[in-house]
């Protein structure tokens, strides 16, 4: 109670203290500026002023002006408000200060606000018409030293109405002439003094800042017309000046203000922490002493537990965090199995389509394990092939990719498609369409699976700029089979990228599948698709796995040798009859080479024939998809050429324009050119501004702009930068 009652007296005497002497600096600074008002009057009814202010323009009064500035502008010396003041006369374009007569631009180079220009401060301030106008505080640069001034302006005569007046009176008041008739409150209690005009334009301000006296302006807590109110830390004092609508603020320390109060309350808690302590003892001794039940229980609890030993002071505690704890594990294992469940169910997915299942039986429990229900067991698989990013294998890149194959199949199951997804490498997604029960034509579902995809393609280019090819296998009319369709679907796939065939492609409308006996079949493909593909080295190693295998592991008959070799020879001839190299103008030579193959040579031999085959194959490959890319570089530089001019044009619209993504493009460019895209647009451009800058018709703004910059220093700067002068040193080079 004496705590409350010391914070309520103190409070009350600091408020009383502080608005008092709040109030004596407001009648203080009044009268001052009352002072400068009847200054100013005083100006308006001297006669030598007004014989300068109503002289014609083209008539020049020296004698007079030299008069005013001795007998008019020594008013000031009784007042520090009015050390700092000046007079100008618009029809003599002259500023007189005391001792002093300057133009305007002459003064202002001396004396200058840092927010006006001089056609600014010209315009406010001399031109303009001021009735007891006050400029609110600003940053002032006087003969080089910086302070902050408030400024009072007053046109002459009195009664100026017009939009100018022939003089204006301005009376410059420094913050700290002002700031000395406040100190009292700011020493005193180490506060702040903030004092605003009518609009809350600040005046004066002293011990804060700005930003913090806009926002306890702005704050909804802050009540504005409330005499005294705590704010945050401070007990800010507010009153408002019926004359002018000034408002004086003083916020006094929460510190200082309870300093006294602070003495009783140390020596309540004191004795308030005491008295506590020794009852907190006593409740203690208590609580033991009634403890026994309770521990009786922990220990039957204990047992049931197992646990025998000790294990805290606060046996209550441990039980229940032990159970707690074992209730927390439980649900984060039943999360984590959850989480798990669309790895297990990818892994599935990964597994049929690899055929490492032996039996329907055992796919369909597998199934059901991790909630796929295969109600149907014909269908489709296929292999959606993200464009761009062939050969490309950087972090950003397989990060940009793990995106694009997410939108990829949340857009497929957006279109309402019951399919089956798992990624296939860092760029496909393999999907698993089962037939319906009431869809057994097989034209019709093929049909209705290309119209996805078709409906796919299109959506995700147009959201996401992502360009697809797609290849699909065969149907397959068992379960068992589907890793048959999925062989197909990579062959298909395969064919499609290398041909460059947008949209999808069928395993029928790839290849003919055929069978061999003495190597395995998906060693065959694996060797028809790295060929195909144009990796000559892992070809080579997949044949030398074969000879290997032949020649080591098994003992051949002559026979079986030639056959070996006739089946490898078919492959090749089978690879060659394929429209991946139908277009090759020495096909023909190539096949006739690999039936002169002959049989009965030893094996290295043979391998050594068909490596020299591969590395044409394989360079043809090379060189096609070398050719590719260079049409898309040319591509590039053609729009580049046509477009250079285009103050938007940028990789995005590059990319746009070629179908393919943008960090793909930029990795091209570099590749196949040595150089940045960007580097090649500043070029193309700084080409087109050098024969720009030989025809005298346009200026080097107008050559920026029709070169693509929409600033000419970015221009300038760029051209030096590349050309080693700026551009008008270069004209005037070819002038001379």
């Amino acid at each position: 109670m004496s705590y409350l009652t010391s914070i309520s007296v103190t409070e009350s005497i600091s408020i009383e203290n502080g608005v008092t002497q709040l109030q004596k600096s407001q009648e203080i600074l009044e009268r001052r500026m009352a002072e400068v008002e009847g200054f100013t009057r005083q100006l308006a009814v001297n006669q030598e002023l007004n014989v300068l202010m109503n002289e014609r323009d083209n008539e020049t009064n020296v004698y007079g002006i030299w008069r005013t500035m001795r007998n008019v502008l020594t008013f000031g010396q009784t007042n520090d408000f009015l050390q700092n003041y000046y007079i100008y006369l618009a029809n003599y374009n002259l500023i007189l200060t005391p001792g002093s007569s300057y133009r305007p631009e002459h003064y202002y180079s001396n004396f200058n606000y840092k927010d006006l220009s001089l056609q600014d401060w010209t315009k406010e301030v001399l031109e303009k018409t001021h009735r007891s106008e006050i400029k609110p505080l600003s940053d002032y640069v006087s003969r080089g030293m910086q302070t902050s001034v408030i400024t009072y302006m007053q046109s002459l005569p009195l009664d100026s109405f017009n939009d100018s007046s022939p003089a204006v009176a301005v009376v410059i008041i420094d913050e700290k002439i002002i700031s000395s008739l406040l100190s009292g409150l700011t020493e005193r209690y180490g506060g702040w003094v903030h004092i605003s005009d009518a609009e809350g334009n600040t005046i004066v301000l002293q011990g804060s800042d700005e930003q913090k006296m806009a926002h306890m302006t702005a704050d909804s807590d802050f009540d504005k017309n409330k005499v005294s109110q705590f704010y945050e830390d401070d007990l800010v004092i507010t009153t408002r000046s019926d004359s002018n609508g000034w408002v004086y603020q003083t916020g006094i320390p929460r510190h200082i203000l309870m300093e006294n109060a602070n003495k009783i309350k140390q020596m309540s808690i004191q004795i308030t922490g005491g008295t506590l302590l020794i009852g907190l003892i006593v409740g203690l001794i208590l609580a033991y002493r009634n403890s026994a039940p309770i521990n009786h229980m922990l220990s039957v609890m204990k047992e049931q537990f197992g646990k025998e030993e000790a294990s805290a002071k606060n046996e209550f505690d441990f039980l229940s965090g032990n159970i707690a704890n074992m209730i927390t594990k439980n649900k984060l294992l039943e999360t984590e199995l959850n989480r798990q469940l669309p790895l297990v169910r990818d892994a599935f997915l990964k597994r049929l389509l690899a055929g490492e299942f032996k039996t329907s039986d055992e796919i369909l429990t597998a199934a059901e394990q991790v909630g796929i229900n295969l109600k149907q067991n014909t269908g489709y698989v296929g292999i959606v092939q993200i464009n761009g990013y062939a050969g490309m294998d950087s972090v950003e890149i397989l990060n940009e990719l793990n995106a694009s194959r997410l939108l990829l199949k949340q857009s497929l199951s957006d279109l309402g498609v019951d399919v089956l997804m798992t990624d296939m490498g860092s760029d496909k997604v393999v999907t698993l369409f089962f037939s319906k029960e009431e869809e057994t034509d097989k034209a019709y579902e093929a049909e209705n699976i290309t119209n996805i995809l078709e409906n796919l393609a299109q959506y995700v280019f147009n959201e996401y700029r992502i360009t697809t090819q797609a290849g699909f296998g065969d149907l397959f009319t068992e379960i068992t089979e589907v890793s048959l369709s999925f062989d197909q679907a990579k062959q298909a796939l395969e064919y499609a990228v290398y041909m460059n065939k947008k949209g999808i492609v069928w395993s029928s409308e790839a290849q003919n599948e055929n069978t061999t006996y003495y190597y395995p079949l998906d060693t065959e493909q694996r060797l028809i698709s790295t060929i195909r593909a144009g990796e000559l080295e892992e070809a080579k190693r997949i044949v030398r796995a074969i000879v290997a295998q032949n020649m080591e592991q098994r003992e051949l008959s002559m026979e079986m040798k030639q056959q070996l070799v006739g089946e490898i020879k078919g492959t090749f001839l089978k690879l060659l009859d394929q429209k991946a190299f139908t277009e090759y103008p020495d096909i023909e030579s190539v096949k006739r080479r690999v039936i002169d193959i002959g049989s009965s040579e030893r094996l290295e031999m043979i391998q050594t024939e068909f490596f020299v085959i591969m590395e044409e194959l394989c360079g043809l490959i090379a060189n096609k998809k070398k050719d590719v890319h260079i049409q898309i570089i040319k591509q590039i530089k053609e729009y580049t050429v046509e477009n250079y001019s285009d103050t938007e044009l940028s990789l995005y619209r590059v990319a746009e324009q070629v179908e393919r993504p943008e960090k793909y493009i930029s990795q091209l460019f570099k590749e196949v050119t040595g150089v940045n895209f960007s580097d090649h647009l500043i070029k193309v451009r700084m080409d087109q501004a050098v024969i720009l800058l030989k025809d005298s018709r346009y200026t080097v703004d107008e050559i920026a702009m029709r070169v693509g910059y929409n600033s000419s220093h970015s221009f300038r700067r760029a051209f030096k930068r590349l050309i080693g002068v700026s551009p008008s040193a270069y004209r005037q080079s070819i002038d001379e």
